[in-house]
């Protein structure tokens, strides 16, 4: 791994980027763009950027009539403030199937210091359980970079991009490429597979390699496609290997946990433990401190996987 970049500058330097090659690109913001990192594309193409103020309804209603006016729209804020819109994001976006972007930042525990009311952990759920919405978790500055080009290049129907706070370990290559519904093996095993995404690869990482000093040789597949997600490739490794750990900076229920389990029991049914958020809400803290204390750090998922591993109870998972 590669010293840690920031997803969401990353986000605003492409933005910009694309903005300036593509004419239909207009950006929304509520009252955010200097944690979001918009208020670059704003200063440099004004006629194309709105800041809507603290009236997130408003804004995706707005994109929604931008986007059926034939416009690119990329709506931002925290991913806390986005679930207010539930009822606009489902009766104008994706009733209607049309090409909002939905890229939020501040998701998850590495909020920090905010707290629970803005350490949102169920946010994953709630959007993939939207009809025509796609949900995509990057693991890295790479990955969110090639995300967004992505959703500007090939792309026209409502996606929900989740970003961070944080900065995030490299983990990817250079030249990576993002390929929707397709995971991404980062490091190859026969014993175990960590499938995992976001601010927990390079968690999973650190704790394969831990693992690997107590003879449990594991994989680490990144699932940043949450939807539509890689069913034979969470198949494949599930017949490889045998034991699974998930490991997510979100709720176990409803996110990616869930969908590795879906996948598993419908398939190839094999001991599945989760690691995650259980069924609790966030606290204030340093972000990573918080990992320990919600038991999702690297000893955690070294513990998980040496359970999954040696069957401790072949039908029991964390919940």
């Amino acid at each position: 791994m590669r010293p840690s970049e920031s997803l969401r500058e990353v986000y605003g330097k492409k933005l910009l980027e694309l903005g300036g090659l593509h004419n239909d690109i207009v950006v929304l913001d509520a009252d955010l763009s200097s944690s979001t990192r918009t208020s670059d594309f704003g200063k440099k193409y004004p006629g194309r950027f709105f800041n809507m103020g603290i009236s997130e309804q408003s804004m995706v209603t707005a994109a929604a009539g931008l986007a059926l006016a034939g416009k690119k729209p990329f709506v931002s804020t925290f991913a806390v403030f986005l679930m207010r819109t539930y009822e606009q994001i489902r009766q104008s976006v994706c009733y209607n199937n049309i090409d909002v972007k939905f890229v939020v930042t501040h998701a998850g525990i590495t909020v920090g210091e905010d707290g629970a009311t803005h350490q949102i952990i169920e946010d994953v759920g709630i959007m993939s359980g939207l009809p025509n919405m796609r949900v995509i978790v990057p693991a890295d500055s790479i990955e969110t970079a090639s995300v967004i080009d992505y959703l500007v290049k090939k792309t026209k129907t409502p996606y929900y991009v989740r970003l961070s706070r944080e900065k995030f370990p490299v983990v990817n290559d250079d030249d990576y490429q993002f390929t929707e519904g397709k995971n991404t093996v980062l490091k190859d095993g026969t014993d175990l597979t960590i499938f995992c995404n976001g601010s927990m690869v390079g968690l999973s990482l650190q704790a394969a390699a831990q693992l690997k000093e107590q003879a449990i040789d594991a994989a680490v597949v990144n699932v940043s496609s949450i939807k539509p997600i890689d069913r034979e490739g969470i198949i494949q490794y599930g017949k490889r290997t045998g034991h699974v750990v998930t490991a997510e900076e979100h709720s176990i229920y409803n996110g990616l946990g869930s969908r590795v389990a879906e996948v598993l029991s419908e398939e190839y049914p094999v001991p599945v433990v989760r690691v995650g958020m259980k069924d609790t809400f966030g606290k204030s803290g340093k972000s990573w401190e918080l990992f320990d204390y919600f038991h999702m750090g690297v000893k955690d998922i070294v513990s998980a996987g040496i359970r999954s591993f040696r069957e401790v109870n072949k039908y029991e998972t964390i919940s």
